[in-house]
C-alpha cells in the first residue's frame, strides 16, 4: 500500500514540476516581451498565478517533503533503529 501511495505521489510530482517549470519559462517570455513592446501574454500569466501557478507550487514543495518523510520513516523501521 505504502509503494503504491508513493509511486502515484511521484507520479504527481513529476507532473507539477513539469507544470511549474513551465510557469517559470512562461513568465520569462512573457516578461521579455512585456520589455521589448510585445504582449505575450504576462496579464493573462498575472491572472493564473494565484489559482494555478501559487497552489502547484505549493503542492510541490509539500509533496516532496511528504515523500522525503515516508521514506526516511520506511528507512528507519526497516533498520531496526
Amino acid at each position: 500500500m505504502k509503494d503504491k501511495f508513493l509511486n502515484w505521489l511521484n507520479i504527481i510530482l513529476v507532473a507539477d514540476v513539469f507544470l511549474v517549470l513551465f510557469g517559470f519559462a512562461w513568465l520569462a517570455v512573457a516578461a521579455i516581451g512585456q520589455a521589448t513592446g510585445v504582449p505575450l501574454g504576462l496579464d493573462l500569466w498575472h491572472k493564473l498565478w494565484q489559482p494555478v501557478f501559487n497552489p502547484a507550487i505549493g503542492i510541490l514543495i509539500a509533496g516532496a517533503l511528504l515523500s522525503g518523510l515516508i521514506s526516511w520513516v520506511s528507512r528507519k523501521f526497516q533498520t531496526g533503529d
